[in-house]
């Protein structure tokens, strides 16, 4: 089976000097032939003191990754929008611009705690971005009829009057991957994703290295480093 696979990371600690030296080893030695997609969270509060650092990294994930925007709705922790949060899709396109006037150049999106909203998703699609926030799995902590998408294979969003929105859907965690391997149940198109500050806990870089592996073995070597040129996304 010819498996198409991509492999992310939610960078949101970007200015943590011990986590962001152990995500740029890992992602720049492209591990097992993927590049990953960087999913970088932009500087909030305090962290505006440290931008040229923030700065300094983003661009060297551009050279070693897919370079990708991950909005955190609120605050550097808290991920989703909450009532006295400022408009979600207003905050996407203002970290947008943002980044572009420092000359990078994200291709990819995915919202903190997997939000997306109708305005939201018309921010990503005017921008041009390749969502990701998509999930083929509800996390436990999501209250009912919180806003998320919900897609286990590439496909287009359309929304009336508004550009289409290319997705390509997050699909399993290390531990869920590991688990559908041994199971015999992975299926043919998978977007593993992790966070940057996994890599500082031992259980997580163990977790992570196989998940790694099964996938590089299951894939075909044309599939495995996936960049945006080569991906296509269908409607649905």
């Amino acid at each position: 089976m010819t498996r198409t696979a991509l492999v992310s990371c939610h960078v949101e600690a970007p200015l943590d000097d011990e986590v962001w030296r152990r995500y740029s080893e890992l992602a720049s030695q492209r591990p097992r032939g993927f590049r990953l997609i960087s999913l970088m969270r932009p500087p909030d509060g305090d962290e505006w003191e440290r931008v040229d650092v923030w700065l300094e990294r983003a661009r060297a994930a551009a050279l070693w990754s897919e370079l990708g925007h991950h909005t955190h709705f609120h605050s550097a922790t808290v991920a989703r929008p909450t009532a006295d949060s400022p408009r979600p899709a207003q905050r996407v396109a203002d970290e947008a611009a943002w980044m572009r006037s420092e000359g990078l150049e994200p291709r990819w999106f995915c919202g903190g705690g997997w939000y997306i909203d109708r305005a939201v998703a018309t921010a990503v699609g005017a921008l041009g971005y390749v969502d990701v926030t998509a999930t083929r799995f509800r996390h436990d902590y999501l209250e009912t009829g919180a806003p998320r998408a919900s897609l286990d294979a590439p496909g287009e969003l359309s929304l009336l009057g508004a550009p289409p929105v290319s997705e390509m859907p997050t699909t399993h965690s290390p531990r869920m991957l590991l688990r559908d391997a041994a199971r015999l149940r992975l299926p043919p198109y998978i977007h593993l994703y992790f966070h940057d500050t996994d890599l500082m806990r031992a259980r997580g870089r163990l977790a992570l290295g196989a998940a790694l592996r099964v996938l590089a073995r299951t894939s075909s070597p044309r599939a495995r480093p996936l960049v945006l040129e080569s991906s296509s996304a269908g409607s649905s």
